[in-house]
């Protein structure tokens, strides 16, 4: 039937106020830490010595050559190796939660040296995240996009940098890439909706061959950028946020609260579905942006003062990783609610 300004989500007050744009910049300095800053993890006298880190499984069987964690990322006292036979060796294993529950690898073996310390680490969504109930008590640190991590490293975030200009001139409106489509997702219902309304470019695995290797080349093109998560968790704002940003457009996002996009990004730096009432009226706004520059302006502006970083994967989550464990030595604290932690 026709959709026309049925709503997707519930009525939501409109979160442009003035008060939040004048502290958006240093809440997002305040909550969001800088993950290549000295850790967050309050180290002891006695504490950095050098360590070694075991990675236990390459993530998704992708193998490649460990870093030099301190020529890439300044941060020393650190050997990666991939050898299990150093395990008994290794100050600290970091486990990949993928290969471990789906029967690609076996946890190391037990009993482990004396404090080692085990690191579960795991960058996707508890909808996609399985036999978590099997690994409590087994870990000692946690690893992932969640700001409560032990180990915390988003998968982006805005260093200040000086004044520098933003570009504004595209010739075209909305694009999306998306590769993985289901009709049960709520993204999926949401470009349903909206493509009622405008003209959206679709390119992927469900739309047109990417035209380049780089997504972000693709999205340098647009104004708009879909960046519409495959669920909706705490602080799950992956690389489909990150790559709008790094290529200049404006990520219209379907995700977490617009709270929880503002611990990561000023408020004007993205549009949220739930700003909106109907989808129609979304749609309405970026129809209404594309005509007016100077109403354009106002979700630009903020990158004069910030820069876009996206840590590499999983080359930098290794280093972090390791600068944890020399700033915790001797530790071995438990994780025990895995589950219910991960699933809040």
């Amino acid at each position: 039937g026709n959709n026309r300004g049925r709503r997707l989500f519930p009525r939501k007050n409109r979160c442009v106020r003035v008060l939040t744009g004048v502290c958006s910049s240093v809440f997002c300095l305040l909550y969001l830490p800088d993950p290549l800053a000295p850790d967050r993890l309050v180290s002891l006298p006695g504490e950095n010595s050098p360590v070694t880190l075991l990675i236990w499984t390459h993530p998704f069987g992708q193998y490649g050559e460990l870093p030099d964690c301190l020529e890439l990322f300044q941060i020393d006292g650190c050997t990666l190796t991939d050898d299990a036979l150093r395990y008994p060796q290794a100050d600290a294993v970091i486990i990949h939660h993928r290969e471990i529950a789906t029967g690609y690898a076996d946890l190391p073996p037990e009993p482990r040296p004396p404090a080692q310390k085990w690191i579960w680490m795991n960058f996707e969504s508890p909808t996609h995240t399985r036999g978590l109930w099997r690994l409590e008590g087994v870990f000692n640190l946690t690893m992932s996009y969640r700001t409560d991590s032990d180990i915390f490293l988003p998968y982006g975030y805005l260093p200040l940098r000086g004044p520098h200009s933003s570009k504004l001139l595209r010739s075209r409106f909305v694009a999306w890439v998306i590769s993985n489509w289901s009709e049960s997702q709520a993204r999926v219902t949401f470009y349903n909706q909206l493509r009622q309304y405008i003209h959206i470019d679709v390119f992927g695995g469900a739309g047109w061959p990417l035209p380049t290797d780089s997504v972000v080349q693709l999205v340098k093109r647009y104004l708009f950028y879909l960046a519409l998560e495959n669920s909706q968790h705490t602080d799950y704002i992956t690389e489909k946020l990150w790559n709008a940003v790094l290529a200049g457009a404006v990520p219209v996002v379907l995700g977490p609260s617009r709270q929880n996009y503002e611990r990561f990004l000023p408020p004007e730096a993205f549009i949220h579905v739930d700003d909106f009432p109907s989808v129609e009226e979304l749609a309405q706004y970026l129809l209404m942006l594309r005509r007016s520059p100077a109403q354009m302006r106002r979700h630009l502006d903020w990158r004069r003062s910030y820069g876009v970083r996206q840590p590499t994967f999983f080359n930098e989550h290794y280093c972090t990783a390791c600068r944890a464990v020399r700033r915790t030595t001797g530790r071995t604290n438990v994780v025990r609610d895995l589950t219910r932690w991960f699933y809040s």
